[in-house]
């Protein structure tokens, strides 16, 4: 089989994410201590954030949405406006945190792109993604401003970002960007986002867990499906896409 196009999820994959939402999570569990204990505030938050991503989608905007709901439920509908205008600033900072990427990506990347057309698919809020990738810091990869909206370099052939990603998202992305989710790998963090659709779509895909994974993004891995693997780590991908081809 020749791969002709790699999909690489952003966070938790390329840098740090989720470690930033549960440090803010931490924040607003301080806030609320004297209405609920961690667990149940744990609960409820998961309950309002489920609750509400077909409205708000991914991301810090939609988040910072739910942990105010959250307290305004938790309090009855009369959160102090202390409370609020701490999420709100809680918020505030998660959008302006330093992106820092993972180990070993900026190898990987300018060994990659040699080899295949990279596309880079996420999901979340469309301007916070693209100011991360315009401040990922990962040298002269995205110094060159090929793609203007997103401030990738020669590196990327092209950016997606994404409010879902589904197995038509998948055969969409790599029929637009390459020859087809046959001749497509995807590579993330999630297994509900990027592996299963992708596997369904036909593609390959390769899995590289996060040291910490959100709840709405938990799925059991398809051990023993033919096109898909678990990696340590990014610098593991370009061995798997050789054993491939």
């Amino acid at each position: 089989m020749t791969i002709t196009t790699l999909g690489l999820d952003a966070d938790d994959t390329l840098w740090h994410n989720e470690t930033i939402f549960r440090l803010t999570q931490a924040r607003l569990f301080d806030l609320l201590s004297d209405v609920a204990d961690p667990d149940t505030l744990g609960a409820r938050l998961a309950e309002v954030e489920g609750r509400n991503l077909r409205l708000y989608g991914y991301g810090v905007k939609g988040f910072t949405l739910s942990m105010i709901e959250t307290a305004m439920e938790l309090t009855g509908g009369e959160a102090p406006p202390h409370i609020v205008r701490e999420i709100l600033a809680a918020g505030r900072a998660m959008l302006t945190e330093p992106v820092e990427p993972l180990p070993g990506v900026d190898q990987a990347l300018a060994a990659l792109s040699e080899r295949y057309r990279l596309v880079l698919i996420t999901k979340g809020d469309l301007l916070h993604q693209e100011q991360k990738l315009a401040a990922s810091g990962l040298g002269d990869l995205f110094a060159e401003q090929k793609l203007a909206a997103s401030g990738l370099g020669d590196l990327f052939a092209a950016v997606e970002i994404v409010s879902e990603k589904d197995a038509s998202t998948y055969e969409r992305v790599f029929a637009r960007h390459g020859t087809g989710a046959a001749q497509g790998a995807m590579v993330g963090n999630s297994l509900r986002s990027d592996i299963l659709p992708a596997l369904e779509a036909g593609a390959w895909a390769a899995h590289i867990p996060y040291a910490v994974t959100w709840a709405h993004e938990m799925a059991d891995a398809p051990h023993g499906h033919p096109r898909f693997a678990e990696l340590a780590s990014i610098s593991e991908l370009p061995a798997w896409l050789d054993r491939i081809s």
